[in-house]
């Protein structure tokens, strides 16, 4: 395994930071692929992830060389099963489902991919995933066959996150759902921003508004997937205030 925790590093350091997720199952059409990738030349995020709840291993593998022949940007796998597992991206985020109790998305998949994982010459991530009520029946809650906590239930979400620090996890990613109708609440982010490690938050952050308000929070990086695919208009929203985020970075 790699010994420089370069991807952990950089995920502490970053106070407001953009990653892009890209399905390869939704970019099965080459236009709008093509669009994406254009809209990340644009945006200039952070990050790319990469993976989704139902994408088989050819879709995971086309989509990961397409998407290095275009871009610099590092590309971190999001995997959804471990059909998605692929060693050629910069980093992994190795999720475990604490919000759940389905032991394949706690431990039973890690095992499978342990071998592969564990020599790779890829930082792999510990990071606890925290599902939370987004007013949409998730496709993470549908494969998983678990429960999103709802937003109300602070207190458990805190513990949760809690639990996953104290068994050793370096990241917590806290989602809404893909299309979710109600992005992560700041009271959320503000609670568990306090924990001492990297904050990600994905899921229903359609607005410009709903970003800043989740940088404001306390989330290191917010991820965006579906408001691009279906505006891609709002990449220029997206890029402008990028822009204005990093500007005292590149005034120094």
């Amino acid at each position: 395994m790699p010994k420089n925790p370069s991807l952990l590093s950089r995920l502490s350091n970053t106070p407001k930071g953009i990653a892009i997720l890209i399905d390869p199952e939704k970019a099965k059409n080459k236009d709008q692929f093509n669009q994406q990738l254009a809209a990340i030349e644009e945006i200039k995020p952070a990050f790319i992830f990469i993976g989704g709840s139902t994408v088989s291993k050819a879709e995971m593998n086309s989509a990961i060389e397409r998407i290095k022949d275009r871009t610099q940007v590092p590309l971190i796998l999001f995997p959804g099963g471990i059909a998605q597992i692929n060693t050629a991206v910069d980093g992994i985020l190795f999720l475990s489902l604490i919000s759940g109790r389905n032991p394949t998305y706690l431990i039973g998949a890690h095992v499978e991919v342990a071998e592969q994982l564990y020599d790779a010459q890829i930082e792999v991530v510990s990071t606890g995933y925290i599902l939370v009520e987004g007013a949409v029946n998730s496709a993470v809650s549908r494969v998983s066959k678990t429960d999103p906590i709802p937003q109300h239930e602070l207190a458990v979400i805190s513990a949760t996150a809690k639990a996953g620090i104290l068994l050793g996890m370096h990241c917590l990613y806290v989602d809404a759902g893909s299309g979710a109708k109600t992005p992560v609440s700041t009271e959320i982010i503000q609670e568990l921003s306090g924990f001492g490690c990297p904050l990600i938050i994905g899921g229903g952050l359609t607005t410009i508004a709903a970003i800043k308000n989740a940088h404001e929070a306390g989330a290191n990086l917010v991820v965006i997937g579906n408001k691009l695919e279906e505006d891609p208009s709002f990449a220029k929203e997206l890029a402008h205030y990028a822009r204005c985020i990093n500007a005292p970075l590149l005034d120094r």
